[in-house]
């Protein structure tokens, strides 16, 4: 009902105009030729900071190139998606019906991804994914339409087994909130820790977005496990970072972790953040020319540091900006566009990065450790890695 009264709305608003003449500038914006792009990004709540830094980084890369899509000018929408996963459909037929954009960039929250994952395969609009590590969107609901550039939740996971074990931790306790995030990134974990040897002992979990950890770290220190390896993000991971400590295991049991553990979170994890270590796709102390030509461009544009988030944005930029050229703007040219997508490789601040099969960053892992309120890369954990893109059909 919603969409038809729109329409109809939209339809008297275009007769109201006719008949006062003023449909002139509706016209003249259909023959513009601009590629419409629409953002459906988080820029309220809790991933604000993550929506605003993807669009930058986006916006950057497509400035870098003459601020077109090739050669032609570009027309923005953005739509705040509040992470909110009941809104996803809704808000994602918004970008693609009422806007009809040719391009939908988004986004964070898995949840509202899978809303995204719908109203792209229904209406066959280029859907970039700038974040949500959701394994279905390059696994059992793969799309010749959906692109990632950034990971899945299991990717970083996927490297920490073998330089745990190669250390000597080969008794290990899991342990992360217990939902979609948690669950794939554990996927990672336990393949890559067994195959390297070593055993898990116990799975902790704790309903998401719950902090209360006190029992488990109890538990974890009754347990003696060589490590802990774990899966938190944001505000929550600062807290367990900080009750690890606390609780007298810092200095006992090494703590282990996906790089979103200490991801934007060392000013407020302090001390306690010390000496962990975790596998990612980036990291702030990359050093490369690369990276530090993007990081002092991206802080002279928006006087703001970026992270991994707004590399993945740029990432998204350069991709775009890399299969529009090769189609020459034509995006209506769908089977070459896709064709140059799946082919391009990516030279992001991460490193040197391909497109998987089911459409995936196939990319390097790197080994940080936290020293001084910074992630320093000790080294590479895994070197092109892929995601099993178990279920994907794309022929």
């Amino acid at each position: 009902m919603t969409t038809r009264r729109l329409v109809l709305s939209r339809g008297a608003a275009i007769v109201g105009a006719a008949s006062t003449g003023l449909l002139l500038p509706e016209i003249a914006r259909a023959q513009s030729n601009k590629v419409r792009v629409g953002f459906m990004l988080p820029y309220t709540g809790t991933f604000a900071q993550l929506g605003v830094a993807i669009e930058n980084g986006v916006r950057m890369a497509i400035n870098e190139k003459g601020g077109k899509l090739g050669g032609r000018e570009i027309e923005w929408f953005k739509v705040d998606d509040e992470s909110e996963p009941a809104k996803g459909v809704e808000n994602a037929t918004r970008l693609v019906q009422r806007d009809k954009v040719d391009v939908l960039i988004g986004t964070v929250h898995s949840g509202v991804q899978m809303g995204i994952q719908r109203v792209a395969r229904d209406s066959g609009v280029l859907n970039l994914i700038p974040n949500a590590g959701v394994h279905a969107a390059t696994r059992a609901l793969c799309a010749p339409n959906v692109f990632r550039t950034s990971f899945t939740n299991s990717q970083p996971t996927l490297a920490l087994g073998k330089p745990m074990v190669e250390k000597g931790l080969k008794k290990a306790v899991w342990i992360t909130w217990k939902y979609a995030a948690g669950d794939e990134a554990f996927e990672g974990f336990k393949e890559s820790y067994t195959k390297a040897g070593g055993t898990i002992i116990k799975e902790l979990g704790l309903p998401f977005p719950n902090v209360e950890f006190q029992a488990l770290l109890t538990e974890i220190a009754s347990l003696k496990p060589d490590a802990v390896a774990c899966f938190f993000a944001g505000g929550g991971a600062a807290k367990f970072i900080r009750d690890y400590a606390a609780a007298g295991l810092k200095d006992k049991i090494p703590l282990w972790g996906s790089g979103f553990l200490t991801e934007g979170v060392l000013d407020a994890a302090g001390p306690a953040a010390d000496g962990i270590m975790t596998t990612m796709h980036y990291s702030d102390s990359l050093d490369t020319p690369r990276n530090k030509q993007f990081r002092l461009e991206y802080a002279k544009s928006f006087r703001l540091q970026p992270d991994v988030y707004a590399v993945q944005g740029y990432d998204t930029g350069l991709l775009l900006t890399q299969g529009m050229e090769a189609v020459k703007g034509d995006i209506a040219n769908k089977q070459s566009l896709y064709k140059a997508l799946e082919s391009a490789t990516i030279d992001s601040p991460r490193g040197k990065w391909t497109m998987s099969k089911a459409h995936n960053p196939v990319q390097d892992i790197y080994l940080r450790r936290v020293e001084n309120k910074e992630n320093k890369v000790i080294g590479v954990a895994a070197k092109a890695l892929a995601d099993s893109g178990a279920g994907c059909k794309l022929g």
